[in-house]
């Protein structure tokens, strides 16, 4: 078949592809009118969930992640439709945080950078964003400190989803040619996790600029063609660099945790986690006979972490995230024992596990 040919049919199967969408839509409007009716949210990461794994199931040659980016896409769209979106997230643009935000919310969310994981919470707290989203954990930095602080302060805040990304770092550059480059702009943080790209490249002997975020370093080689920048992929793409390497951290298993945030509470479903903020009583074995609970009840701890109370001193609250939803009878009879043993808790969320 001639190439004209093989392109046409790709014309009529996107013509067909534009009417089904048109179709999804008008369904879509319908439902949120609905939801709108019974103020059920528009956020329903669990649905989304269960298309992408019946979709999976159903394909012969895309694979689940190509089906993912297609469809988070479509949901984004559809959820906008529905209601437009403003997501509050910490900043600046451009960053793997942002980069996080956009996988779920897509590029026709309205998106707030802010300065400060706080600024984030306050955002939602006060409604000026519907959602908001913020790292909780590296796998190889440990807890964000502040996310979890937070989540102790800000009680109308609720973890509705979880996002874990992996962390490439990519090189993007006016220049065509790795030979020519005089400058890499970039956070040393980001820079020193490269080290093994650039001396394999010979762009150690470079000039390093560094800048405040990764984000500002793609910027600054949008105005320097015999530069590059060490950055995230969205940061090269919101500032028009053409990316001339992918990937080249010197370790390829970095992951983060994302927290997404907002003020309602998801239904109970498959593959639910929920987390926690429990303050033991200081009598001896007292978060033993906690976690006992647990086990007993046949429920599977993911996270235990303590976070100093900072009103007192040398007091802790320990964070704990576990299998299965707050409204589950088993979780709810063991909050009810750890209470009548002394034991605070406060809920922070149940929400569909993404790992």
């Amino acid at each position: 078949m001639e190439l004209t040919n093989l392109r046409n049919s790709i014309d009529t199967i996107d013509d067909e592809i534009l009417s089904l969408l048109e179709k999804r839509m008008g369904f879509v409007k319908q439902i949120g009118v609905l939801k709108a009716g019974s103020k059920t949210p528009v956020y329903r990461p669990e649905r989304e969930r269960a298309i992408i794994e019946r979709l999976s199931s159903k394909a012969s040659t895309l694979n689940k992640e190509a089906i993912e980016a297609i469809f988070m896409e479509v949901f984004a769209v559809s959820r906008n439709l529905e209601k437009p979106e403003k997501v509050a997230f910490l900043g600046p643009v451009g960053t793997h945080t942002h980069q996080a935000a956009q996988s779920r919310f897509g590029a026709m969310s309205s998106y707030q950078p802010l300065n400060s994981v706080e600024a984030v919470f306050k955002e939602v707290a006060n409604k000026e964003a519907k959602f908001g989203v913020v790292p909780v954990e590296n796998n190889t930095e440990g807890a964000v400190g502040a996310t979890l602080d937070c989540l102790a302060k800000f009680e109308n805040v609720k973890i509705v989803a979880e996002i874990y990304a992996d962390i490439h770092h990519s090189f993007a550059s006016l220049s065509q040619n790795a030979g020519d480059i005089e400058r890499i702009y970039s956070h040393p943080q980001a820079y020193n996790q490269c080290r093994n790209f650039l001396e394999s490249h010979g762009l150690l002997d470079a000039e390093f600029i560094p800048t405040k975020s990764t984000a500002e370093a793609a910027f600054k080689a949008l105005g320097d063609k015999f530069s590059g920048a060490i950055c995230p992929k969205i940061a090269a793409n919101l500032n028009r660099v053409p990316l001339m390497f992918e990937c080249i951290e010197d370790n390829s298993a970095n992951r983060t945790r994302f927290f997404v945030l907002s003020d309602f509470k998801n239904g109970v479903s498959a593959g639910c986690k929920s987390s926690i903020l429990a303050k033991t009583s200081h009598e001896s074995g007292s978060l033993t006979n906690l976690l006992m609970m647990f086990k007993d009840a046949g429920i599977n701890l993911t996270k235990l972490e303590s976070r100093p109370v900072k009103q007192r001193d040398f007091h802790v609250v320990f964070y704990i995230d576990f299998e299965g939803h707050i409204d589950e009878e088993k979780v709810r009879e063991v909050i009810k024992k750890a209470s009548e043993c002394g034991c605070e808790i406060s809920w922070l969320g149940s929400y569909v596990g993404m790992e």
